[in-house]
Order: C-alpha cells, then sequence, then structure tokens
C-alpha cells in the first residue's frame, strides 16, 4: 500500500502535459483506452440529462471544439501547442494563434478536447470549449 500512495503522489506532481504522456504511455503498454470508462461512466450522467437538468446535459455532451479566445503573453509557445494540435505546419498554426479568436479543432472527443484544452492554457492561452 506504501507503494500505491508513493506512485500517487508522484503522478500529482506531474504537468498535465505529462500527465497526458503517462496515460499514452500505458494505453500503449496495456493495450487498453483511457476513453472506455469514461463513457461507461458518463452513462448514467446521460440519464439525469434526460430528466431535464442542464448542468448534467453539458457534462453529458461528447464532442467539442476548442476555441483559442486570446494567445496570452507567450504566444510561441501557443503557436507551438497549436502546430502539435492540429498538426499544421509552422505558418498555418502561426495564422491560427494571430487570428484569435478562432477555432483551433472541431470536433473532438471530451477527453481529447480536454488535453488540448490543458496543452494551450499550459502556453499561457486563454481556451473555450464548446
Amino acid at each position: 500500500m506504501a507503494n500505491v500512495k508513493n506512485l500517487i503522489e508522484e503522478i500529482s506532481k506531474l504537468t498535465l502535459v505529462e500527465a497526458s504522456e503517462l496515460v499514452k504511455a500505458l494505453e500503449e503498454k496495456f493495450g487498453v483506452s483511457a476513453a472506455a470508462p469514461v463513457a461507461v461512466a458518463a452513462a448514467p450522467v446521460a440519464g439525469g440529462a434526460a430528466a431535464g437538468g442542464a448542468a448534467e446535459a453539458a457534462v453529458a455532451k461528447s464532442e467539442f471544439s476548442v476555441f483559442l479566445k486570446d494567445a496570452g503573453a507567450n504566444k510561441i509557445a501557443v503557436i507551438k501547442a497549436v502546430k502539435e494540435i492540429t498538426g499544421l505546419g509552422l505558418t498555418d498554426a502561426k495564422a491560427i494563434v494571430d487570428g484569435a479568436p478562432k477555432e483551433v479543432k472541431g470536433n473532438v472527443p471530451a477527453d481529447e478536447a480536454k488535453k488540448f484544452e490543458a496543452l494551450l492554457k499550459e502556453a499561457g492561452a486563454t481556451v473555450e470549449l464548446k
């Protein structure tokens, strides 16, 4: 049990990008997907949304568009993050950042959208999921 507590303590020290990389590495190592448990856990929430709860309806949404509202002070880091997220070249990524507010990537699964949001926020951008 002490090993588990130590492991949890070490994981809590990771940045969001490092945690995302850890999840990807574990998925590849064990041939699993972190998305499957999320979908199973979200099923009861969807039932609650049908009962009329507006907050639950927002949680049940499965696809989001990632919008860059503002690049912030560290524009170069944000350009690199946009380039990584979109797979575009440097010039195209810079055009997205310069054109903010602008959609970075549309119709992505919720877990992926959260990763992109964290990556952009860590770079110093203001981000919105729609």
